[in-house]
């Protein structure tokens, strides 16, 4: 079931009845991921399903795809990396619950209210997506060596000051 992406919704009321939400968000919405990108050019596809999985756990799963424009450390041009994230986070009101959480589930800390913001979910997730150095697949490796010059070495040599006063 498909509808409006609401801005911000109960998590505990989506849970009970088991809500989908499916949609398109440009990437010049996202404030927190725009700053690691080389522009906003694009849009996030995604869906978010509420329900419970084994022994009744509240959790919701968030299906993203999105080509994001990043600049290739190599080459320093803009290419796209694309992103493809199934990603289920178990919904937990204290931090102690996180330890009955399954292996497969990431714990969300819902506040006190239920409150949460759909999109801020999607943008969470594509922030913990990016590479830490990012380099386009095509990009040519960079295969040089830098040796030091014979004067480099000579001011890197602890012991450089003291031939001053071996010539005395």
């Amino acid at each position: 079931m498909a509808s409006r992406i609401p801005e911000v919704v109960d998590a505990w009321r989506m849970v009970a009845s088991r809500r989908e939400f499916e949609g398109r968000v440009p990437l010049a919405a996202m404030s927190r991921l725009r700053g690691s990108l080389f522009d906003d050019v694009g849009e996030v596809r995604f869906v978010l399903a509420f329900g419970t999985g084994p022994m009744r756990l509240p959790f919701v799963e968030l299906q993203i795809e999105a080509e994001l424009p990043l600049e290739c450390q190599r080459s320093l041009r803009r290419f796209l990396l694309p992103v493809r994230l199934q990603q289920r986070l178990g919904l937990i009101r204290d931090e102690a619950d996180e330890a009955a959480l399954p292996e497969d589930y990431e714990a969300l800390l819902v506040a006190p209210d239920g409150l949460l913001r759909p999109i801020d979910l999607v943008e969470d997730e594509l922030i913990l997506a990016l590479p830490v150095v990012p380099v386009s697949p095509d990009a040519e490796a960079v295969e040089c060596e830098f040796a030091p010059t014979a004067e480099e070495v000579a001011q890197a040599s602890p012991f450089a000051a003291l031939s001053g006063w071996k010539k005395k």
